[in-house]
């Protein structure tokens, strides 16, 4: 007999499934018949869950996921996925695909699948491109990147210091090391080292 075999994902452990579960079980999956991954990224291609869904699966099965980035990032490792299903005489079931459900054991549904695959990678791409873009302007327009806040050795204030004794301005010094010239007197200051100089 044809069954449901339910997969779930979350990418940190953090996350809960509750909700995915909730609805892989409204949909007919039973519940030794759902398997969960938590705190794994869709980027990866194996997955303990999902391989264990996949083993699972037997001729005329159907694999039911929640949405479709619950199954992967990349358009390779999705399509890659539905040909290893599509191979053990299964389908491919996803709830929500822009309000319908899709199923692979259709020619529309295997279509479906394909563009839809190919565009959560696209998606992906374009996010990174933003990002990417987003750090070189903010790089080139010398503004915090964010991040841990670089730290630094008693000896760097020192020589910082010496720096500024030579004739260096203060503003400057401090500016090369990622800082503000108060940030900087803080420093100097704690180690004894209290004489001002010019900005």
């Amino acid at each position: 007999m044809a069954k449901l075999i339910g997969y779930a994902r979350v990418s940190t452990k953090a996350q809960e499934t509750d909700r995915q579960e909730i609805d892989l079980l409204a949909a007919g999956v039973r519940r030794d018949d759902l398997y969960v991954d938590h705190g794994v990224s869709g980027a990866k291609a194996s997955r303990v869950a999902l391989d264990r869904a996949l083993e699972a699966l037997h001729d005329g099965d159907t694999l039911v996921v929640t949405t479709l980035d619950r199954l992967g990032r990349f358009t390779m490792n999705m399509l890659k996925l539905a040909e290893e299903i599509k191979d053990r005489g299964a389908g491919l079931r996803v709830l929500n695909l822009g309000g319908s459900v899709m199923d692979t054991s259709t020619p529309m549904g295997a279509m479906i699948f394909t563009v839809m695959a190919a565009l959560g990678q696209m998606e992906l791409e374009i996010k990174r491109e933003r990002i990417t873009d987003s750090v070189s302007k903010r790089r080139a327009a010398g503004k915090d990147l964010g991040g841990r806040k670089q730290t630094f050795s008693d000896r760097q204030i020192k020589n910082a210091h010496r720096l500024i004794q030579s004739g260096e301005p203060a503003k400057r010094v401090a500016e090369d090391m990622g800082m503000s010239r108060a940030t900087l007197y803080r420093r100097m200051d704690a180690l004894g080292l209290n004489e001002r100089a010019s900005a």
